[in-house]
């Protein structure tokens, strides 16, 4: 067994966006990340679609990587019906006075630019090294990696998106017995930068603009979600008209299909001493609305903000994480909530929950006041 080594101020598992965002938020603070991967440098890119609240957008421009990404498409308006039923809500970004309510943009061109941000910032990040266990301590947290190495420091960031061995029990968890089905999609009409979300029974579908085509995620249950991604491209574009409606037209081309299973776990930030989860480690949502990744990069620069503010020797200790964690509970359990909440109201056939929908919808609607609430929530969070 190796002597524990102290490598830096703070420690992160995990080298993706939530990490990398961590780490680069330290920097600005003026504290030393070092991150550990357990993807190997070069293994091959995330396909993924992700969409960034403006306020995302933010945090990416301080750290000076919004800048260096293309390849992005601004969601200006967001159009939210329901199937077979009233009420239809239009959200624009000009009523909340932002250039853009969102932004759709692969996974992997926001991986390859925060990994050129930390290599310009001389940021440390050691690629193909799994962390077996992590063990706190009263000073410091230490770190058991691949091939006996121990490494510690007074605060280890679990970013790492749930996906390590030391996964905490969550402290809430429901399983939607739903599957995403995700691809990229062509329509007759072009989308002007307007993105639907549009529920039905079955669950919520969810079309955002990218390039001249649209991310789709189609959520199922797990059965039908299985058969819907294993059909022919013409019989999936007829099946998609009939779920989705023709507000852009016919479906014209489809990429190929892949699928997701869907759940909600919380597990809360804070672990044990000396360590706290961000991200998905800390909590994974249902996609619909979109709020998941987004608290995340929250999580990141927030925590980085409250090292900063720390006194250096006070860093991960528990009054600091104490106050990370209820700093962090309300815009955490918002978002859980309201997710939660989306889901399970909205993805029935119950009559008057059908028409009690349509009247939410409407108020939605006719009231700037509280269609000013909702988007800004969405955009900034709890504290928008």
């Amino acid at each position: 067994m190796s002597v524990p080594k102290k490598i830096s101020d703070v420690l992160i598992v995990g080298a993706g966006p939530v990490g990398a965002v961590c780490a680069l938020a330290l920097r600005l603070q003026g504290i030393a990340a070092h991150l550990l991967e357990a993807q190997a440098g070069d293994a091959r890119a995330d396909s993924r679609t992700l969409a960034l609240s403006h306020g995302s957008r933010l945090i990416l421009e301080r750290l000076g990587v919004w800048q260096k990404l293309d390849d992005v498409t601004p969601i200006t308006r967001i159009h939210i019906s329901q199937r077979g039923a009233l009420g239809v809500a239009r959200l624009a970004a000009e009523e909340v006075d932002v250039p853009a309510l969102g932004y759709v943009l692969p996974y992997a061109g926001l991986a390859v630019a925060l990994k050129q941000a930390l290599a310009d910032a001389g940021i440390a990040v050691e690629y193909g090294v799994t962390v077996e266990r992590i063990d706190s301590g009263t000073d410091a947290a230490t770190v058991h990696a691949t091939a006996g190495r121990a490494l510690t420091a007074p605060l280890v960031v679990v970013a790492d998106g749930g996906r390590g061995d030391a996964v905490p029990e969550p402290r809430f968890e429901r399983d939607y017995a739903q599957m995403a089905v995700v691809c990229d999609v062509q329509t007759e009409l072009p989308h002007a930068s307007q993105a639907y979300e549009r529920f039905t029974p079955e669950g919520p579908a969810a079309l955002l603009p990218k390039g001249d085509r649209y991310a789709l995620v189609w959520t199922a249950s797990n059965a039908d979600a299985q058969r819907i991604a294993a059909m022919t491209d013409a019989e999936f574009l007829t099946a998609l008209y009939r779920h989705f409606g023709g507000r852009q037209g016919l479906f014209l081309h489809a990429s190929a299909r892949r699928t997701f299973p869907l759940r909600l776990a919380y597990t809360g930030s804070k672990s044990a001493t000396r360590v706290v989860r961000i991200g998905n480690a800390a909590q994974t949502l249902h996609p619909v609305a979109g709020q998941g990744f987004n608290i995340g990069l929250r999580d990141a620069w927030e925590l980085a903000s409250l090292c900063g503010d720390t006194a250096p020797d006070a860093i991960g200790g528990a009054a600091m994480l104490a106050a990370y964690a209820r700093g962090r509970r309300v815009d955490v359990l918002g978002g859980v909530g309201f997710t939660d909440f989306l889901v399970r109201v909205f993805s029935n056939n119950v009559a008057p929950l059908r028409h009690a929908r349509g009247l939410g919808l409407l108020a939605l609607e006719v009231f700037p006041p509280l269609k000013a609430f909702v988007a800004r929530r969405m955009i900034f969070g709890a504290r928008g």
